[in-house]
């Protein structure tokens, strides 16, 4: 169902041409009523001569509820741009052709409206004028039609016009849901509803959904549409949802109700800009609002170049490589640019501005993703496909839960051997640098290791260890003697030196241990493996609930073995401890 919304200068009759269309007035507050002044956003629906069912949201005009109005605007797929035939064009009615022009908003009807009001020689001079005014803008084919809501004159054809334009919209479906939510309220016995437009993707009721930016997680109870109960709900409809496990104190207009695991907020962004076509400088010093489905955020320029600009937001919000905003100047409070997200997710602003024209905002899903893949190297995939709306790269490398391009796995490859090599210089008595060590250091997981190991010859796994293939470990001639050495020291009974005593190279030490020649027990004490047997031999002899000093006695070894001794037999599951006695299991 095609959203059909309103744009124009305060007090133009929107709000009067809605009703006319519909039979529904779409001002819903009191106070919009007392002074017939459109505030809010305001929502009617009718069907169309063709049969076709569309939805109307109404926006404010007056320049002080500019906000509302961006907030309704970013879900529209038809424009019914309104310009009175007394008033002719007027300051809002160039702010809000700006906004449609920047939301690439390019299928619309002008309506020309209080043609009761003048005679025909003036709406002709307004009709000329709008169109000159439409010249260069994404509603520059549009066409214009004269209407009164007072006498009903031009009704039908401008009917007629719409019916021709929405008749020819196709809703995308993209199987990833997502409604923008710009009302929130509680209902007796029902509990919290919120209400938007619902686009990419059908909800039905039993789904579980996730509200960004907080991530409250919640159940659709109930679908209404239309004021009509449905059990599911396509893309491109005016929509209130039911939703238990969330109250209605925790949502506010400028949240997204979305599908799980579809969608990523950010606070950091790559995008395309353009500036408003009134406006000859973007100031990026400038302080700026951003609108992006229903939500206003504070924003400033990290970085700007020929027409692309790396955004920072001052909350996060969902994103997704095409999503389109508006950029608003406060100092000036006026819409001065607007433009799409090309990558949620960005490096270092020199770096994002250079790739960004490797990115089409436009593009179809699984090129988004290709393009995001090309600057990112490696992403996992669940992130990627969000910010692609479900993209998949065609030629990507999926290892694990990541995907990398061709290009970077080899680069990788390349870093991860000179890492390897590396540590053998450093460590030339062991056998490998660890695979977590590795994955820390190159930026990916465990798997993506192994599938370079795997694929490299000249790389071979040892144990939970990486090595080159032609390395081998042996001791040399002095670190063969100073371990003879050391042996025959630790030999001479239990009280053996300490391993600072001991004199051995830190690493001729580790070889030692890892080879299982030596036995550490604690920081400063290792054993001999005999030695070992000889000490689990003596705590097994020892009696139930024994001490520390049952032990010192009964081994004739001082406090200082007992003590890590006995703590090392705990460890290894030997004895178990209770207070200040122990048991051997």
């Amino acid at each position: 169902m095609p959203l059909i919304g309103t744009a124009g200068h305060v007090d133009h009759g929107k709000s009067t041409l809605i009703q006319r269309l519909t039979g529904r007035d779409p001002d819903r507050w009191e106070e919009e009523k007392r002074r017939g002044l459109t505030i809010d956003l305001g929502f009617a629906w009718t069907t169309l001569p063709s049969g076709i069912e569309v939805s109307f949201v109404d926006v404010p005009g007056h320049e002080r509820y500019l906000k509302n109005m961006l907030a309704g605007v970013e879900a529209i797929d038809v424009a019914l741009f309104v310009v009175a035939a007394d008033e002719g064009w007027k300051p809002q009615s160039e702010e809000h052709l700006a906004v449609l022009d920047l939301l690439e908003v390019d299928r619309g009807v002008i309506a020309l409206t209080k043609l009761d009001l003048v005679d025909p020689e003036l709406a002709e001079l307004a009709t000329l004028e709008v169109i000159e005014r439409l010249h260069g803008t994404a509603l520059a084919d549009a066409p214009v039609k004269p209407v009164s809501a007072v006498d009903r004159r031009g009704m039908e054809e401008l009917l007629s016009a719409l019916d021709d334009i929405v008749g020819a919209v196709a809703v995308d479906d993209q199987k990833r849901p997502r409604l923008w939510i710009d009302r929130s309220f509680p209902v007796r016995g029902a509990g919290t509803v919120v209400t938007g437009t619902l686009l990419g993707g059908g909800l039905a009721v039993g789904d579980e959904v996730v509200v960004h930016p907080e991530a409250h997680r919640a159940r659709i109870r109930g679908i209404q549409t239309h004021e009509r109960a449905v059990d599911e709900v396509k893309p491109g409809r005016r929509v209130a949802l039911n939703l238990s496990g969330v109250d209605h104190s925790q949502l506010t207009r400028g949240q997204m109700v979305g599908g799980p695991e579809h969608w990523e907020v950010t606070t950091r962004f790559l995008a395309e800009v353009r500036a408003a076509r009134y406006v000859e400088n973007l100031d990026p010093r400038g302080a700026y609002q951003l609108h992006v489905g229903t939500a206003t955020l504070q924003m400033r320029f990290a970085g700007i170049d020929d027409g692309h600009a790396v955004i920072v937001t001052d909350a996060p919000f969902p994103a997704a490589t095409g999503d389109p905003f508006i950029i608003r100047d406060t100092g000036r409070r006026l819409v001065t640019a607007g433009g799409r997200v090309l990558d949620p997710s960005p490096g270092g602003a020199k770096r994002a501005l250079r790739a960004a024209a490797r990115i089409d905002p436009r593009a179809a899903p699984d090129a988004i993703a290709a393009a995001l893949l090309q600057t990112r190297g490696n992403d996992s995939i669940r992130r990627l496909t969000a910010h692609s709306r479900g993209g998949r790269p065609p030629d990507a490398i999926e290892i694990g839960d990541r995907y990398l391009t061709p290009d970077e796995l080899d680069g990788l490859a390349g870093t991860m051997k000179e890492l390897v090599e590396q540590y053998h210089r450093t460590h030339p008595l062991r056998p490998g640098v660890p695979v977590a060590t590795l994955a820390e250091r190159l930026g990916v997981g465990q798997e993506v290791v192994g599938r370079i190991v795997a694929d490299d010859q000249s790389l071979q796994r040892v144990g939970p260890d990486v090595s080159l293939a032609d390395h081998s470990v042996e001791l040399g001639e002095g670190a063969r003697a100073a371990w003879e050495r050391a042996r025959e020291e630790l030999g001479r009974g239990l009280a053996v030196p300490t391993i600072a005593e001991l004199g051995l190279d830190p690493e001729v030490l580790h070889l030692l241990v890892r080879t299982g020649e030596l036995v550490r027990i604690a920081d400063d004490l290792a054993f001999l493996p005999e030695q070992v047997a000889q000490l689990e031999e003596l705590i097994e002899a020892m009696p139930a609930d024994f001490t520390v000093a049952d032990f010192r006695d009964a081994s004739s070894l001082s406090r200082k073995y007992a003590v890590p001794i006995l703590e090392w037999s705990d460890r290894e599951g030997i004895t178990f401890r209770r207070g200040d006695t122990r048991t051997v299991r």
